[in-house]
């Protein structure tokens, strides 16, 4: 998709696209092409906007996955993790080999998760999670569910673990972590900036990628 009503011309809409992939500011990058910044500031926008539209683009499938839920956000000081005040949600899907799926949640409890999953897993999928209860309904739901117990083992000789979706969590908080702060009615175009640069992985096929759906 083509960025609509865009006054930045070609070429410092390909420099844009390059300081985006390499995780420059809005305001940094403005500086560099000699735009105002909140025209780069906008234009960072409408690029959010895009990748959370192709994200949205998976289809539910049968394979192995790996799933969990995580935190963000909220102040740091008191209680962290589940419970913590003013932290939002979110609920990974990692297929196995595979792309990463995310999306804040109302909660972690079990139909909360289970809506969430059938998303993008079909029934009869390798379900892997941790020993949270609220994941005890996959066990009657049509998914064949494994568990992970970190009390006892990171990685069973079976191959029980999440170790990707967790992977992808630690790389998620640190890229938000650059941003100093992000309102909460725009995290989710954040959080997709993340899914997409877990998904493709390397600078060079990221940046071809967002000239393609750009058309730049």
């Amino acid at each position: 998709m083509t960025l609509s009503r865009c006054r930045i011309s070609k070429n410092d809409q390909i420099r844009l696209v390059e300081l985006f992939v390499a995780q420059v500011t809005a305001r940094t990058a403005a500086d560099l092409v000699g735009i105002h910044r909140n025209s780069a500031a906008l234009y960072f926008h409408k690029l959010r906007h895009c990748i959370a539209a192709r994200m949205a683009e998976l289809e539910p499938e049968l394979a192995v996955f790996e799933c969990d839920e995580s935190y963000f956000g909220g102040a740091r000081k008191g209680k962290r993790g589940r419970g913590a005040a003013g932290k939002v949600c979110v609920f990974g899907i990692l297929k196995r080999g595979g792309r990463v799926y995310a999306l804040p949640v109302a909660d972690a409890r079990s139909q909360t998760l289970l809506t969430a999953l059938k998303t993008r897993v079909l029934a009869h999928s390798v379900v892997y999670t941790d020993h949270l209860a609220s994941y005890n309904i996959l066990d009657v739901s049509g998914f064949k569910h494994r568990r992970v117990n970190h009390s006892h083992e990171f990685v069973s000789r079976r191959g029980n673990h999440i170790n990707g979706i967790e992977n992808f969590w630690n790389q998620s908080k640190r890229i938000l972590r650059k941003y100093n702060g992000i309102p909460r009615k725009n995290f989710f175009l954040f959080l997709k900036e993340c899914e997409f640069r877990f998904n493709y992985g390397t600078p060079r096929e990221q940046l071809a990628t967002l000239r393609d759906w750009t058309g730049l």
